[in-house]
């Protein structure tokens, strides 16, 4: 089976790529390695990295940060620790080595391991124990594997190895973006664009939905949670329940519904029928 990503498919996907061609021949070399190589995991590596990257335009952190935003993003080392956010803004240097302090194997402000250590790849990999544990893999240095990092190999193999050492595959093949974001986020920041790109980068791919053993719940018909490209019976019912014409294939169509249906709840209008919207059908 080869690679089913074409490299027009990825210039139409993020037209906006810096270096796609370059980027697309690194993909055909790297993903298999890390067996991102279905159409589903394909489309939901594209999806995740392309919000945290803007496109596959960004490979390195940027800290250029205003006082303003400083207080707002990073209050906890700025304004709720007494410190002048003024005197930091737009250095990036220098507010690396105060937010990334002290933290994630780096050493204190004056060691300057939060700039050095700062976020690359296309999944920003953060911290003195992540560049060591990716160095480790590829048998190479710290020093060595910087550089590397701010290479468009290195950024990609980076987000191929948190992938990999976070057991992303599992949700790919799953179609669970929401556990996705939130295992590479840590919330759901940005889950209506990493949606987004998923649904186009599923219809260049064909990606097919393989669900894994349904997960059940206390909601009466339903087995496990529905979103785009969820397929079956429990769809059509979900559909019923929505007033729409029941084909039993979730797409834009009931996603909206189940949004309008969530915010008619007071729930989060995510368009993902969960166990607590579901319940409330």
């Amino acid at each position: 089976m080869g690679f089913p990503l074409t490299e027009d498919m990825f210039k139409t996907m993020f037209p906006k790529a810096k270096s796609p061609t370059t980027l697309y021949k690194a993909m055909v070399k790297i993903l298999p390695k890390y067996d991102i190589d279905t159409p589903q995991r394909i489309a939901a590596f594209l999806a995740q990295c392309g919000h945290e990257s803007g496109g596959f335009r960004v490979r390195t952190e940027n800290l250029n940060y205003s006082a303003k935003a400083l207080d707002s993003v990073f209050g906890k080392y700025f304004k709720r620790a007494g410190r002048d956010a003024k005197e930091y803004a737009r250095k990036p240097e220098k507010i690396a080595n105060i937010v990334y302090a002290n933290r994630m194997g780096n050493g204190d402000t004056e060691s300057g391991d939060g700039y050095r250590f700062r976020g690359r790849g296309y999944i920003q990999l953060t911290g003195k124990n992540n560049y060591r544990s990716f160095a480790k893999s590829l048998d190479m240095g710290p020093e060595e594997v910087i550089k590397y990092l701010e290479t468009i190999d290195g950024a990609l193999e980076s987000a191929c190895w948190f992938w990999s050492e976070n057991g992303l595959n599992r949700y790919a093949d799953e179609n669970d973006m929401k556990t996705l974001t939130k295992r590479i986020n840590g919330g759901y920041n940005g889950l209506e664009d990493r949606m987004h790109h998923w649904e186009v980068a599923m219809k260049y791919l064909g990606g097919d939905v393989m669900v894994s053993k349904p997960k059940k719940d206390k909601s009466e018909g339903f087995h496990r949670t529905l979103q785009i490209g969820s397929k079956g019976d429990d769809v059509a019912l979900l559909q019923r329940k929505l007033g729409l014409a029941a084909d039993g294939v979730f797409g834009r169509g009931t996603r909206q519904a189940v949004k309008r249906f969530q915010m008619s709840k007071g729930l989060k209008p995510d368009g993902i029928a969960g166990k607590k919207t579901l319940s409330l059908l």
